[in-house]
C-alpha cells in the first residue's frame, strides 16, 4: 500500500483533518516523520489504527478511554466495553429526565403550582388581568404552595369561589388598575373599604396568598412582597386593616 498524505487518509477513513491533528495531539494516533519533500506519510497501520479510533468514537466511546481499548485483549475489550455501556445507559436516563423537565417548562405554571392555583390564574387572565399583577399573584402563590402545601388547595378552592362573584371580580381588576396610582390617592380609602365590606357581605372566609396568617415564614415573605411589588398595594392594606379595626370597635 502506498504512503498516504494526512489529506488522504482522512477522506480514505471519513475524518477531518483537524480531527486526525487532533488525535495526534492527545497520542490515539502516531504521528509519523516528515518525508523528504516535507509532508508526512501514513501507512497502513495508521489506516487501521484510526479506523479503530473512529469506530469507538462513533459509538460513544470517551477519548480519554479509547487509547486503553486499543491495547487491550479481548477479555479487558469486552469488559470494557460493558462498562461503557453501563455509563452510556446511565446518561441517557439523566437526559431522559432532562427532556420530560423541558417539556415541563413549556407548561408554564403548571411547573410551580397545582392545578387548582392555575385554575385561579387562568381565570384571572380571561379577565384581563395586567401581566404585573399575574406576575405577583403566581409569585405569592408559589410562596404559599411552598411553605403551607396542605392549606393551599383549600384556599385557592375558596380564592375560586370568591372569583365566582362579579363584585369580587370588579375589585379585584380595580385593585389591578390601582397600582399605578399615588399612594395618597383618596380612591384608595374607598377601594379598601370596598374590599372589607365584599368580605363582610360575602360571609366567607377567603384570603388571598397576601392576607395568610397562620404560618409566620409565609407570613413574612408574603409582607416583604407586597412592599416590594407597589406602595400602592401596601397602602392598600394598611387601609383594610384600618376599616376591620374600626369595625371590631364599633366605629363602621
Amino acid at each position: 500500500m502506498a504512503k498516504l498524505t494526512i489529506s488522504q487518509l482522512a477522506a480514505h477513513v471519513g475524518v477531518t483533518v483537524r480531527a486526525i491533528r487532533h488525535y495526534h495531539k492527545v497520542g490515539l494516533l502516531v504521528e509519523p516523520e516528515r518525508d523528504a519533500s516535507g509532508y508526512r506519510r501514513y501507512g497502513a497501520q495508521a489506516v487501521v489504527d484510526l479506523i479503530k479510533i473512529k469506530t469507538l468514537s462513533d459509538a460513544g466511546v470517551p477519548l480519554a478511554r479509547i487509547e486503553e481499548l486499543m491495547s487491550a485483549d479481548p477479555g479487558e475489550f469486552a469488559a470494557a466495553i460493558i462498562e461503557i455501556d453501563g455509563a452510556l445507559k446511565q446518561r441517557i436516563r439523566e437526559l431522559t429526565r432532562h427532556r420530560r423537565r423541558i417539556a415541563e417548562l413549556a407548561e408554564g405554571d403548571r411547573l410551580f403550582l397545582p392545578g387548582e392555583v392555575v385554575e385561579i390564574l387562568d381565570q384571572l387572565r380571561e379577565m384581563g388581568v395586567s401581566e404585573r399583577a399575574m406576575r405577583m399573584e403566581r409569585d405569592g402563590w408559589i410562596v404559599v404552595a411552598a411553605l403551607s402545601p396542605e392549606q393551599t388547595p383549600s384556599w385557592a378552592q375558596e380564592k375560586l369561589a370568591a372569583l365566582a362573584d362579579p363584585e369580587f371580580r370588579r375589585i379585584y381588576l380595580v385593585t389591578d388598575q390601582a397600582l399605578d396610582w399615588d399612594p395618597d390617592d383618596p380612591r384608595l380609602a374607598r377601594l379598601a373599604g370596598d374590599m372589607v365590606a365584599w368580605k363582610d357581605k360575602s360571609g366567607r372566609s377567603q384570603r388571598d396568598p397576601a392576607d395568610v396568617t397562620l404560618d409566620p415564614a409565609v407570613l413574612m415573605l408574603m409582607s416583604e412582597q407586597i412592599a416590594d411589588a407597589s406602595p400602592v398595594w401596601l397602602r392598600l392594606a394598611e387601609l383594610g386593616a384600618w376599616h376591620l379595626r374600626r369595625e371590631r370597635s364599633g366605629q363602621g
